[in-house]
């Protein structure tokens, strides 16, 4: 596996498993593999092997090297539609991110998952892919916009015309990021109600044990999660407006 990339990798079949609504125990069925061994290889505690790349990709129908393979020069600026920026300007931001909102299903509580940013060489600009959902048929992956006009940052997911976004603030001290979510929530039965909520971003390496899913207010986590999360309202981050 000296070939290839490991984080590359990982992040690549991240992306798919949120493209495509998989849980990763569906996946590991269809590739043979143990839950266990896919877990551990998405996290980075178990290298990849190439048999278990090969399965993985026959059980997509997708490659998960080409990340790996396509050389550092590719485009050198993002689309203008996304700002077009260069990656040396925004290398700031990429990394694993814990994502904090508000719970859509149940009142006071928080959701925490989560997001890494980073630069697609393929593609020429950032992308996000969402994990750690307990509502795995949920999780987002898409491109990132950074333009300079407004400063601030939108996390896109695109499917078929439907469009999912998140609006980040600039970035404070601690690299922390605060904005607002504008997404679908199923309302009764089949029908689908436009949403919005409060979101935080806070670099991984500054949450120790993070615990994510739905954060409740008898959990340990709650009052630090509340605290971040109510930065984004209490600093001026976002407005909500009836």
């Amino acid at each position: 596996m000296s070939d290839f990339d490991n984080a590359e990798v990982a992040f690549r079949l991240r992306e798919e498993i949120a493209r495509r609504r998989l849980s990763r125990a569906r996946l590991a069925e269809r590739a043979k593999l143990s839950v266990s061994t896919l877990e551990k290889a998405i996290a980075g505690r178990r290298p990849f092997t190439l048999a278990t790349i090969v399965r993985l990709e026959e059980a997509l129908g997708a490659s998960l090297r080409e990340e790996a393979e396509v050389e550092a020069a590719g485009p050198s600026l993002a689309p203008p539609e996304m700002g077009s920026y260069a990656r040396p300007a925004v290398q700031w931001i990429e990394g694993d991110y814990l994502t904090l909102r508000a719970s859509f299903g149940e009142d006071g509580a928080v959701y925490a998952y989560r997001t890494e940013i980073r630069w697609s060489n393929a593609k020429g600009h950032l992308v996000f892919a969402e994990s750690d959902r307990s509502d795995a048929t949920f999780q987002q992956a898409g491109f990132v916009s950074m333009p300079n006009l407004s400063g601030h940052t939108y996390l896109m997911t695109s499917e078929a015309g439907q469009y999912r976004m998140i609006m980040l603030g600039r970035a404070t001290r601690e690299q922390r990021m605060f904005g607002l979510l504008a997404t679908l929530q199923v309302g009764q039965g089949s029908q689908l109600v436009p949403v919005s909520c409060p979101v935080a971003l806070v670099p991984m390496a500054q949450i120790e044990d993070p615990q994510f899913g739905l954060v409740r207010e008898s959990d340990a986590r709650m009052a630090e999660y509340r605290s971040i999360l109510d930065t984004a309202t209490r600093d001026d981050y976002c407005r909500l407006r009836k």
